[in-house]
């Protein structure tokens, strides 16, 4: 089993851990509605993805 054989100082330790962080997801417009979704997906608003109707778009749900 692999041992090491001395231990990392705290600078190498933090410069490791300084990526594992949590970012903001990315946000952009949609080109069809114009409302905010995450790029590379379908818009869960209208539906389209790279110009296209790809899902039939979500409706609202009648109350009562």
């Amino acid at each position: 089993m692999a041992v090491p054989k001395r231990r990392h100082s705290h600078a190498r330790t933090n410069k490791r851990r300084s990526q594992k962080k949590i970012r903001v997801p990315a946000y952009v417009e949609c080109p069809k509605c114009h409302s905010p979704r995450l790029p590379h997906r379908v818009c869960p608003n209208c539906g389209a993805y790279a110009d296209r109707i790809v899902v039939s778009p979500k409706e609202e749900k009648e109350k009562g």
